[in-house]
Parts: structure tokens; C-alpha cells; sequence
């Protein structure tokens, strides 16, 4: 159920109104938009009544949400969700329309390689470093990172270059190494682990969750629904491609899913051009299309040496095609009315 307050309700009768409901039992989520005040309540509203609520002058209307992803819903929040990690702002304000950029290896090698990409990836205007210190492979010997060193090697990035970092969380035991790290990944074969979207909520870091390889769109917002309903606020949705009929390339990039996303919840969307192809030389013009439709940002795979990655190299970018990309990218950008190296 939404609550929408008047313009200029006063703060003690917001305060009364709350209180008188936390204590029926239901969690309250207040939404302060620029035209208006909303509550949006958690729990069995079937016996509340809209009269109830009206009988406050201040209460301007009352509405059911039906929709199972109430916490996603920008029904219940209806400004866009603003993320803001060290200098990245991720999210579409009024007044910033910047396009986010997260960039680097898909699996952290080495110091030497990490340092490399990610002064790299600064230089040419990515705002946020990725690298994958724990790594989820289809094969058993292949190479599954480094772990808590590969962690370690991304903050001695982090501390570097002063970009903030994301990098993905496995398993809850891993949780502790975590804690430096700025915005946690949930990989797409983790989509629907809901034990570790649960912890993860409770982190109280901005996460970035990947669309589920064969998951539907509702399947993926009751995922976001998980952290949220477990206290996280800052939620990336992240489309990777999905798996279809047909396998010329690695998965199908679901383009038509951001404007989608972006009417239904006030969460930022991004895009994942890497994954979704699996082929180097196709990452620039999905990333276009990404700018094309509206996405919040991108998310690039950067290794100073492909064909020697241990992981994903057919689809990383090199340092110099990476810069090229990007200068593209904020002609696309400036043509959509927004920003990226001119911000």
C-alpha cells in the first residue's frame, strides 16, 4: 500500500502517522520525491482501509500496490535512485545526466596487470574499477581467481588511482573480505541465492546484480525485492545477456528490458556489453546501443593482454580500443543530451 502526502505535510504528523503504523507491525519506507512525500508499507495491508488513511487532511490518496516487487517499484519510490561511490554518480539525475562507466579485467592476474588496466581505464574516464577476485567458471579447472589476494590487489588499485571498486561475492563466508570494497556483484549464477541476497542486503553497500541467464524479468525484480526487503537501497540492475535459442554469440543482449526497467522500478540499469556477445570486436557497438536506449551505464571488460588472460579474453578490450570506445561513446552521449568525458 502507498500513502502519497501533501506538499509541505508537517514533519511531527509524518512522525505520528509512522509510528501509529510501525506499530500495527508494518515496515514503512518513506520516499521524500520533489513534489511530494510517499509511504509505502510492508505487511498484510488487507486490513487497512484507504478511508482510514483519508481522514488526515494531509493524506492526499492511497493506493494497493499489486505488484509483487513492491520495494522495486517506482510506484513506491517514484524519483530515480541516485548512487554515488567516491566520484561516480550512477543513477540519472535531473541536473547530471552522466552516462557510468565501470571498467577493467574480468579476473584480477596480477598486481602488475591490475594497476596497468585500471590507471588505464582512469585515464581514458571510466569512474569505477571491476575485477574479479572470486571467479564462478562452467569447468572446474579453469581458472577461479585468485580470492582474498585478488581482493587485497584491488584495493592496493582502489588506493592508486582513487576509483572505487566492484567486485562479486560468491558464497556468505566471503562476506568479511568485503569490506573495503564499494559496490558488491552478484553474479548471474547467483541471481536466485536468496540466502546470500538476504546477507548481502544487510551489508549496507550498494550491489549490483546481474539478470539470471534464463531469468525472466519478474524473476530478476524479486531478486532485487530480496535485498531490499533485507535493508539495501543502492540496487544496479545489470542485463548480461540471456540465454535463447540461438548461439552465435555468447547470450542474447535484451535491449528492449532497459526502458522497461526504468518505467517499472527507480533503480539505475546497466548494461553488460562484454558478456552479452562474448566477442571483443562486437563490445562497441552493443555499448552504442546502450547509450542508445537509455541505459544508465556499461560495464567493459580491459585487459592489457587478451590472448593472454586466463579468463574471458575473447571479449576483453585492449587499453587503446578501450579509449577509442569511450570517445565515441560521449559523441553517442552528447547526441542523447548527456554526459561523459565532458562531465
Amino acid at each position: 500500500m502507498i500513502v502519497v502526502l501533501k506538499p509541505n505535510t508537517r514533519p511531527d504528523a509524518v512522525e505520528t502517522l509512522v509510528s501509529q503504523l510501525e506499530e500495527k507491525g508494518f515496515k514503512i519506507h518513506i520516499s521524500r520525491g520533489e513534489e511530494a512525500m510517499v509511504l509505502g508499507l510492508v505487511g498484510d495491508t488487507s486490513r487497512l482501509t484507504e478511508e482510514s488513511f483519508l481522514a488526515n487532511d494531509f493524506v492526499e490518496r492511497v493506493m494497493r500496490v499489486s505488484s509483487s516487487y513492491k520495494l522495486a517499484s517506482r510506484a513506491f519510490h517514484p524519483d530515480n535512485t541516485i548512487i554515488r561511490c567516491g566520484n561516480a554518480v550512477i543513477g540519472r539525475e535531473a541536473n547530471n545526466a552522466r552516462l557510468a562507466v565501470i571498467a577493467g579485467p574480468c579476473s584480477v592476474e596480477s598486481r602488475e596487470q591490475l594497476i596497468t588496466v585500471a590507471n588505464a581505464v582512469k585515464a581514458a574516464g571510466a569512474q569505477i574499477l571491476r575485477g574479479g577476485a572470486f571467479k564462478p567458471r562452467t569447468s572446474p579447472y579453469s581458472f577461479q581467481g585468485m580470492g582474498a589476494e585478488g581482493i587485497k590487489l584491488l584495493l592496493a588499485a582502489k588506493e592508486a588511482t582513487g576509483l572505487p571498486i566492484v567486485t562479486e561475492l560468491m558464497s556468505i563466508n566471503q562476506i568479511d573480505l568485503f569490506d573495503g570494497v564499494d559496490i558488491i556483484q552478484i553474479g548471474a549464477r547467483n541471481m536466485q541465492n536468496y540466502d546470500l541476497l538476504k546477507e548481502v542486503g544487510m551489508a549496507g553497500k550498494p550491489v549490483l546484480l546481474k539478470r539470471g541467464l534464463s531469468s525472466t524479468v519478474k524473476e530478476f525484480l524479486m531478486s532485487v525485492e530480496y535485498l531490499m526487503a533485507a535493508g539495501s537501497r543502492d540496487v544496479i540492475l545489470c542485463e548480461r545477456g540471456i540465454r535463447t535459442f540461438d548461439s552465435y554469440t555468447r547470450n542474447t543482449l535484451d535491449i528492449s528490458v532497459v526502458p522497461w526497467l526504468q518505467k517499472e522500478t527507480h533503480l539505475p540499469v546497466i548494461i553488460d556489453p562484454s558478456h552479452a556477445c562474448g566477442m571483443s570486436w562486437m563490445v562497441p557497438t552493443l555499448a552504442k546501443a546502450a547509450v542508445a536506449v537509455g541505459a544508465d551505464g556499461i560495464m567493459v571488460e580491459v585487459h592489457n593482454n587478451p590472448p593472454a588472460a586466463l579468463c574471458d579474453g575473447e571479449q576483453s578490450l585492449t587499453p587503446d580500443v578501450f579509449a577509442d570506445l569511450m570517445r565515441q561513446l560521449d559523441r553517442y552521449a552528447a547526441l542523447e543530451g548527456r554526459k561523459l568525458l565532458s562531465a
